[in-house]
């Protein structure tokens, strides 16, 4: 679920690598536009480009991705799919993709393309190229799904309400770290620039121990605060659940629920219903860029759940009998997210493209082998009638536990009915990237 992953964590079984969408929103404002039925037909449609010839392929150096051209019949029940909505969710992410060169030409037929199936469908035959991706020369890959929860709890404290839900803290430092640190153990000198900025700077006062921090090769930021001449990791999950940010941070809301929060924080962003009816809709504004660790793997390995048990499902009914646990399972996973309160809206939450996030037609990608914006055509399982389950989404999120080039996180939408879906989905999945006519797949390390 930037502005929130939905959390852009995922929902499979075990909660092991997954939950997803998440944890990774947008950095630039959310553009909160719900989708337009309405269209201008030009006199003459704008020119489609010339796709690559099918067989055609590219496998990025580095990448381990190759991307191969098919024909739009080669995908698994092309003729039958709901192509309106298809576009109205890429619609959706043309108020982000619009004012980019390979995209613009596109975007301007989408909005001129009246929403319906047959429109729609002829729009992405003429103006898009199917690619279908494989990872390491394997086709499959793994698919799993993630929602926008509701919780319920109450602006205020109350009896019921005691689970806070953090904004930014005060003392929350964000540092773009450099690639060329990213595996180094070096100290480094930190200069404030802002409330919760600062950068790398030789002439700065405080220092910095890079294996303090817990960098890997995808870091892009360090994740601290000041203390004395130094600058050090966030807090851990445990030191803020014992209270560390008490004063220290904005609270946006209490949930009802411990459990129900932390899977608030897996999946980046849900909406907070009060006793009064309203409803406040969060989404993610940062991580304390600790790493995802599973608390389903860890109850598994402790004896406390099966491994096929450890279903969001099945953790919050163990934690309802064996509340004296709470704290030992909920901290064995350090990372934390805060939260920031979006604009009310029956649109859906925000991507990691900055748009609105249309359920069962939008998605997580790991934005390193995927386009950021692109169709995607996914053919895999649907998790609750298990036939199958084919699809053109709009790859418009990303999340920390989204990786590799054959590797989605479905976005099912929100509520408990769509979390029920989300929290059983975890099936060998096969993607076709569309991309315009011309343009090629990118690898972007």
């Amino acid at each position: 679920m930037n502005a929130t992953k939905i959390i852009r964590f995922s929902l499979p079984v075990l909660l092991t690598a997954v939950l997803a969408a998440c944890s990774s929103r947008p950095t630039t404002p959310p553009v909160v536009i719900p989708p337009k039925d309405t269209v201008t037909v030009p006199s003459t449609p704008l020119p489609a480009g010339t796709p690559s010839p099918i067989g055609y392929s590219i496998s990025p150096p580095g990448s381990g991705t190759t991307y191969q051209v098919v024909s739009h019949s080669a995908l698994p029940q092309w003729q039958v799919q709901r192509f309106g909505q298809s576009l109205r969710a890429f619609r959706l992410g043309c108020e982000r993709l619009k004012n980019q060169a390979d995209w613009q030409n596109v975007c301007a037929q989408a909005t001129q393309t009246p929403i319906d199936d047959v429109s729609a469908k002829t729009f992405f035959e003429q103006y898009f190229t199917p690619w279908q991706v494989s990872s390491n020369g394997k086709l499959g890959g793994t698919v799993t799904g993630y929602y926008e929860p509701v919780l319920h709890g109450d602006t205020k404290q109350t009896s019921k309400a005691r689970f806070p839900i953090y904004g930014i803290p005060s003392d929350f430092v964000s540092v773009d770290l450099p690639a060329n640190l990213r595996g180094s153990k070096a100290t480094v000198r930190i200069q404030p620039t802002g409330a919760n900025s600062g950068v790398i700077s030789n002439s700065a006062s405080y220092t910095a121990n890079l294996a303090e921090f817990p960098i890997t090769e995808r870091t892009r930021a360090l994740k601290g605060r000041f203390t004395g001449s130094r600058f050090v990791p966030y807090y851990t999950r445990n030191q803020i659940n014992g209270g560390a940010l008490n004063g220290r941070a904005p609270v946006l809301g209490y949930a009802d629920d411990p459990v129900e929060l932390f899977f608030l924080h897996i999946q980046g962003s849900g909406r907070l219903k009060t006793p009064d009816g309203r409803y406040i809709r969060l989404g993610f504004a940062d991580k304390n860029e600790y790493p995802y660790v599973s608390i389903g793997r860890y109850m598994a390995d402790k004896g406390y759940l099966p491994l096929a048990q450890t279903t969001m499902q099945g953790i919050k009914a163990y934690m309802q009998k064996n509340p004296q646990r709470l704290a030992e399972v909920l901290g064995q996973n350090p990372s934390y997210v805060f939260f920031r309160e979006l604009p009310g809206n029956d649109v859906g939450p925000i991507g990691a493209l900055g748009v609105p996030l249309l359920g069962e037609y939008s998605g997580a990608v790991d934005r390193h082998h995927i386009t950021l914006g692109a169709p995607l055509f996914v053919a895999t399982t649907h998790p609750i009638r298990n036939d199958a389950l084919n699809r053109l989404i709009m790859a418009q999120d990303t999340g920390s536990a989204i990786k590799g080039a054959v590797r989605v996180d479905y976005f099912w939408g929100y509520g408990d009915e769509a979390g029920n879906v989300a929290g059983k989905q975890k099936h060998t999945g096969y993607v076709w990237q569309l991309l315009p006519n011309g343009v090629m797949p990118q690898y972007r390390p």
